[in-house]
């Protein structure tokens, strides 16, 4: 029996473009192409959604009414290269440098990118997309997380108060935005 070489996949290393991500299904999957390579995970869980949609009502009138530029929630793409493609919980784009933002998504560094953690994608988020983040010029990296004496539940995730110690983190566009005032416990990692 002889197996025409088209039915076989291709030997060797498979390295992943936008043009492909593009036809990846819309089945409610979240799908990340980094470096070529793709990364699946499941919808955000509920705690996830609802931080990111008390984030986006404080942060969006925020920008608005100082004509800062715009906020943008997932699924939105950022195409950092043709082989990095990654959709960030939340994104900000500054007035002057809005002609990266397409009806698709972005073309290039947003100025602000957050990641809220979620125990399947943590590792990536504090290392692959910092690194990656960071090559590619976004100038600040917010990562929320749950605090670390909280045990696992349902629940909204906090941004830090100025009272927990820890660095509240700004973008310089949005420097006067504190999230600390909206938000319990909780904290912030990574601004690069």
């Amino acid at each position: 029996m002889t197996i025409d070489a088209r039915e076989q996949p291709p030997a060797g290393h498979i390295v992943l473009t936008y043009e492909d991500y593009c036809a990846l299904p819309d089945d409610g999957r979240r799908y990340e192409i980094i470096e070529g390579e793709l990364y699946v995970t499941p919808s955000p869980g509920r705690a996830h959604q609802q931080f990111a949609a008390n984030l986006l009502v404080a942060l969006k009138p925020f920008v608005a009414a100082r004509g800062l530029g715009e906020v943008f929630i997932a699924p939105f793409d950022v195409i950092l290269e043709e082989t990095s493609v990654v959709v960030p919980d939340l994104l900000f784009v500054s007035r002057e440098r809005s002609g990266i933002v397409t009806d698709r998504g972005v073309r290039g560094a947003p100025d602000l990118i957050v990641e809220i953690l979620s125990p399947g994608t943590g590792r990536r988020d504090r290392v692959e997309k910092a690194k990656l983040y960071a090559r590619h010029g976004v100038r600040h990296y917010w990562l929320a997380a749950r605090p670390s004496s909280s045990p696992p539940r349902p629940g909204p995730l906090t941004l830090p108060s100025p009272a927990s110690g820890e660095r509240v983190l700004s973008s310089s566009s949005v420097s006067s935005f504190s999230p600390s005032p909206l938000w319990g416990e909780g904290r912030v990692r990574g601004d690069t």
